[in-house]
């Protein structure tokens, strides 16, 4: 039986877990391993935020761990720009600051808090990044206010992308993506690792399927909606919002 939405981690917990998994998280190469083609996906945001965006000079990174999604976003862009770097764990944050600087010569900040709570400047970014952090929401009354905020933040133009786990809409399909996503990690790691996985997953995590995802970006206001990749429990996709 799944844990129920009220008996999940807290952020505190959420956090306390991601402090001493630093490590784990500054691997530009391969991602965060546990996700799956975490290289691609990195790739394909990046590559429709530079495509998708007329001028990109303020990023904001959501949950950004070590900053694997800004270093790539820097890296295939090639110029220089602002970032403001969002997440609980202070030890990410160093980290991704840290790494971030050897290449971009903009202005870094970061931010130590949770994003449905923090006060960041409305209209005011020109992407902004979720990776693997959307599935921490709750109900969906989380889910509606953090795609609003999204919404709100972006600059006219600006674009979203997010990569995360999903869920699915039917039960059938959803067992077998969770079967086929357990047989990767026991490819990857062993059954031991597999079961660890399994573990944080439940007590952490609440993902949607990446069609309600979609289906809130609308809602929110965007009218150019993409979906770049799917794989078993993991998409990429995103959002551009109209010049308004």
């Amino acid at each position: 039986m799944p844990t129920p939405l009220h008996q999940k981690s807290t952020l505190d917990e959420i956090r306390s877990r991601f402090n001493d998994d630093v490590e784990r998280f500054s691997q530009l190469e391969t991602g965060q391993t546990a996700t799956i083609d975490a290289p691609l996906v990195m790739e394909l945001i990046s590559h429709a935020a530079i495509r998708s965006t007329p001028s990109i000079t303020c990023v904001l990174d959501i949950g950004c761990g070590a900053g694997n999604n800004t270093l790539k976003l820097r890296q295939e862009l090639g110029k220089d720009f602002s970032a403001d770097l969002l997440d609980l764990s202070l030890p990410m944050l160093t980290r991704a600051a840290e790494r971030l600087a050897k290449i971009n010569d903009g202005e870094i900040h970061t931010v130590a808090a949770d994003f449905q709570t923090v006060d960041l400047e409305p209209s005011s970014y020109d992407v902004i990044l979720a990776a693997a952090v959307l599935h921490h929401l709750r109900d969906d009354a989380d889910w509606l206010s953090a795609f609003e905020k999204i919404y709100s933040l972006l600059a006219p133009n600006g674009s979203v992308w997010i990569t995360d786990m999903i869920s699915h809409e039917t039960d059938a399909v959803q067992a077998m993506m969770w079967m086929r996503y357990g047989d990767y990690l026991t490819q990857l790691g062993g059954e031991e690792y597999k079961e660890k996985v399994f573990a944080y997953i439940d007590k952490e995590d609440s993902p949607r399927p990446v069609t309600y995802q979609l289906d809130l970006l609308r809602k929110v206001g965007f009218t150019h909606v993409e979906l770049l990749h799917k794989n078993s429990c993991f998409a990429a996709f995103g959002a551009v919002k109209n010049n308004v």
